[in-house]
């Protein structure tokens, strides 16, 4: 008998995000070129993740917002990624995590990112 695999089946983070973007996407919502997303993605700036089988990797479009990213997102990838996750579970814990009112992805965009920082410190 195999165990469960620790990460969702790559299908069901396609389901979890509402709206993926590629990278050509955010490069064009974030006025950079392409290979300055790859910086930001290499450097855990942004995180990026297969959605789907056979998909590209791609952005959760509520990571960039109004030209920039989604304020609060670096550091709280930095701080992740530092901890050991990779950036599908980064995603995987912005769009599923119930300790917040609401998805702590949703707190970002609402301008509630302490309150996400407080329970990704309380993670590790």
């Amino acid at each position: 008998m195999s165990s469960a695999p620790t990460s969702p089946d790559p299908a069901d983070l396609g389901t979890l995000v509402e709206e993926w973007i590629d990278w050509a996407e955010a490069g064009r919502r974030l006025g950079v070129s392409v290979s300055r997303v790859r910086v930001l993605i290499k450097e855990n700036q942004l995180a990026a993740a297969v959605p789907s089988p056979g998909a590209g990797q791609q952005i959760p479009a509520a990571f960039v917002e109004d030209g920039q990213l989604l304020k609060g997102l670096s550091g709280l990838v930095v701080m992740l990624t530092d901890h050991g996750f990779d950036h599908r579970e980064i995603i995987e814990w912005l769009y599923t995590d119930a300790d917040l009112p609401g998805r702590p992805v949703d707190a970002l965009v609402e301008n509630r990112g302490s309150e996400v920082k407080r329970r990704a410190q309380a993670m590790h």
